[in-house]
């Protein structure tokens, strides 16, 4: 069997962990192709989420008895441990499986080992294959893992002068439809919605995932609605209502406020608070990456996107490592990673 042969198996492991409509939650998304040894495929599967067959359970369920002398490509480390479900690696084992071949180690400390299971058993283990893919698959999981608190993405909209809403306050609409059509596509990635509590009463935002679906996702399913700052926040605010879990979080440094959140299982937090908050995040390097839309609009006045970052001269500015743009009508939108961000380069 070709290293190409073994590639595609693992691209293709990849293609189906990202299976649309997995919920979100703290499992990560998984993909598994058995492989006979001529290089053709036998099965595949993928996790479905929390409570379902891991991908390797799903695919040697549908190998059957084919799985016995199979090599086994995974986007990441079959798990050792006993959860809802069993061990994966010993699941391997049991079938027969004479090779496994997983793209990234798993992070998680309660369910990594289950490479040495395998040569413990006498199966041929390589790793390493497309990590960097399945790293960015699964990278608020892996992130929340490795540095215990959740991943953060601070999405903002501007004008060409850097404006977020004009003199009197008002921000509807600074970018198009299709740009907010793909700020609903990003919410329902994440786990948790972030704003404070100035920007609740000024705009009264409801803070669900609505536009990118042809039908609101039910409430079990959206982001969780997070609320910083000790203001009161009147009943009848939209973030009040039944479409989502809402909770809030007050009087708390950004530290802070990730430590609830990561008690909580949040991985992946969508910071769409106003310039104060943004300001605090940014400043105490808690922001792993930048969501910019741009509109080809000028205020010259009004709001500024983020506040008092402390930063007197050029030399102080912080900058950004641009992943990705993108232009949707006359919009666009920058994704780019502050230099300074934890594991700032590792995905």
């Amino acid at each position: 069997m070709s290293g190409t042969d073994i590639e595609s198996a693992m691209r293709r492991a990849l293609e189906i962990a990202a299976t649309p409509g997995v919920p979100r939650g703290p499992n990560p998304r998984v993909g598994c192709v058995l492989l006979a040894a001529d290089g053709t495929e036998i099965a595949e599967g993928f996790h479905r989420g929390a409570g379902t067959p891991h991908a390797e359970a799903a695919a040697l369920t549908e190998a059957g008895g084919s799985a016995r002398g199979a090599t086994a490509v995974v986007t990441l480390e079959p798990c050792n441990h006993t959860g809802r479900t069993g061990p994966c690696a010993q699941a391997l084992v049991e079938a027969g499986v004479v090779r496994v071949v997983f793209a990234q180690v798993d992070p998680n400390p309660v369910a990594a080992g289950g490479a040495q299971t395998l040569r413990d058993a006498g199966i041929v283990v390589e790793s390493g294959v497309l990590e960097h893919e399945a790293r960015l698959l699964n990278r608020a999981q892996t992130f929340a893992t490795e540095h215990g608190r959740p991943f953060v993405t601070w999405k903002f909209a501007a004008t060409l002068d850097g404006r977020s809403a004009a003199a009197d306050g008002s921000s509807r609409w600074i970018t198009n439809e299709a740009s907010r059509h793909d700020v609903h596509r990003l919410r329902g990635e994440c786990d948790a919605i972030v704003v404070g509590t100035g920007t609740v009463m000024r705009d009264d935002p409801e803070l669900t995932v609505r536009d990118a679906l042809d039908d609101p996702l039910p409430r079990e399913l959206q982001p969780l609605r997070v609320i910083v700052g000790s203001r009161h926040i009147p009943a009848g605010r939209r973030t009040n209502n039944e479409a989502a879990e809402t909770i809030q979080v007050r009087d708390q440094p950004p530290s802070g406020v990730l430590a609830a959140l990561n008690s909580r299982g949040v991985q992946h937090v969508f910071l769409e608070g106003g310039p104060t908050l943004a300001g605090s995040f940014l400043r105490d390097g808690m922001v792993d990456e930048v969501v910019a839309y741009l509109a080809p609009t000028l205020l010259g006045d009004g709001i500024n996107a983020v506040q008092q970052l402390g930063i007197g001269s050029m030399p102080e500015a912080l900058n950004l490592d641009v992943d990705d743009i993108t232009v949707f009508g006359d919009n666009i939108r920058v994704i780019g990673r502050p230099r300074n961000a934890v594991d700032g380069k590792g995905f």
